[in-house]
Order: C-alpha cells, then structure tokens, then sequence
C-alpha cells in the first residue's frame, strides 16, 4: 500500500461517516491524501487494518493509521487531534 495516511471505517459505522468531513478539511488545509478503506465488507482492507492494528488493539473502527510514523489512533477523534496525527503543526 503506498498511501501515508489511512482511515478504515464501516459502511454502516455512523461515527466512521461522522469523521469523513473533518478528513476532507484535513486533506485540503494539509493538502494530503487520506486514503479511506472500507473493512466491514471487503476482507482485504480488513487484514491489512488487522496488520496495522497490532500494537493498538482498536480491534474495529474508525481506526486512523499513518504509515510514515507507525502511530494508529482508535474512534471518534477530534479536528485538533486528527490534524496532529496526520502531521498538521
């Protein structure tokens, strides 16, 4: 997978779509890429969120990851946190 920056979510996760508008502000105002998989229906996406998951048994979603600096994040997230983690200052 080459995308830096992860979010995995449920199609019928309310929260998961909850966090879809602050990703979209997030990529504009950092002008990256948030690259959204979805697990609940798509069993590859899911292994690789199991993979990624190891050292932060989230164990379901929405699970946010950035490949660059190994750090995952579990659940309902903030504007202010989600901009730190995706390398916002």
């Amino acid at each position: 997978m080459g995308d830096k920056l992860v979010m995995f979510y449920g199609e019928e996760c309310d929260v998961c779509h909850d966090m879809f508008p602050l990703l979209d502000k997030l990529e504009k105002e950092l002008n990256v890429k948030i690259a959204r998989l979805e697990v609940w229906h798509n069993s590859k996406n899911d292994e690789l969120r199991q993979e990624y998951d190891k050292h932060f048994s989230c164990e379901g979603v929405p699970f946010f990851f950035n490949t660059q600096t190994k750090k995952g994040l579990c659940g309902r997230q903030d504007y202010k946190k989600l901009k730190e983690f995706f390398g916002g200052k």
